[in-house]
């Protein structure tokens, strides 16, 4: 690859658009999904089950993803994102339910669950920690747009690495697999302590403000 095509890429990579990303969270958490976990006795096993074989899904579809080399390659990040985004989803409501608690599963809570260890200022309106206690506060359609470019815009950032990797096709899936595999775990890990507390849901909604 020339010393052009290589500044070229740099350039695209770094200028991933924040308000896209936003706009792919927004319609992602629109719904919560439904479970056929039923509760468990053994939640935190169970949990762990599922975050290994969602952790695994998410890594596979992440790499193949990332297969296709230069511009083609770097057309597929956001769909990449998207797709692990929707695995990861589902591991939540799966988790939720395995604690028995999807009943009253929330978009804030699943918000919360995704992007709390990426994107934890993005996120840090939605839920208030005090002990093993967790108040997740009811956002308006404001606050969860405010939310969803906040958060875009943190994701734009690793967007460009994720970028850059498309231009070393083998060894880029590798690692966005592996990033996929980490990344997923930790959205387990950030739901797995959620539900295991006490959860209370504001009832008024809070705009942000």
């Amino acid at each position: 690859m020339t010393t052009r095509n290589r500044k070229s890429a740099h350039t695209r990579s770094d200028n991933a658009d924040p308000s896209l990303i936003g706009q792919a969270i927004l319609s992602l958490i629109g719904k919560v999904p439904s479970s056929k976990e039923p509760k468990s006795r053994q939640p935190a096993q169970d949990a762990r089950r599922k975050a290994n074989a969602a952790a695994a899904k998410a890594a596979l579809a992440a790499g193949a993803l990332a297969l296709p080399p230069g511009v083609v390659g770097w057309l597929t990040i956001l769909p990449e994102m998207m797709g692990v985004w929707k695995i990861q989803k589902q591991l939540v409501a799966d988790i939720a339910a395995i604690y028995g608690k999807q009943s009253t599963l929330t978009p804030e809570q699943v918000v919360y669950c995704l992007f709390q260890h990426t994107a934890a200022q993005g996120v840090r309106d939605l839920v208030v920690r005090v002990g093993e206690r967790a108040l997740v506060r009811k956002a308006s359609p404001l606050l969860i747009r405010n939310i969803t470019r906040r958060i875009g815009a943190k994701l734009a950032q690793k967007a460009a690495g994720k970028g850059m990797a498309r231009w070393v096709p083998v060894i880029g899936a590798v690692g966005m697999g592996a990033y996929a595999y980490v990344d997923t775990a930790q959205v387990a890990a950030t739901a797995i302590d959620l539900f295991e507390g006490v959860i209370e849901v504001e009832a008024v909604e809070v705009d942000g403000r």
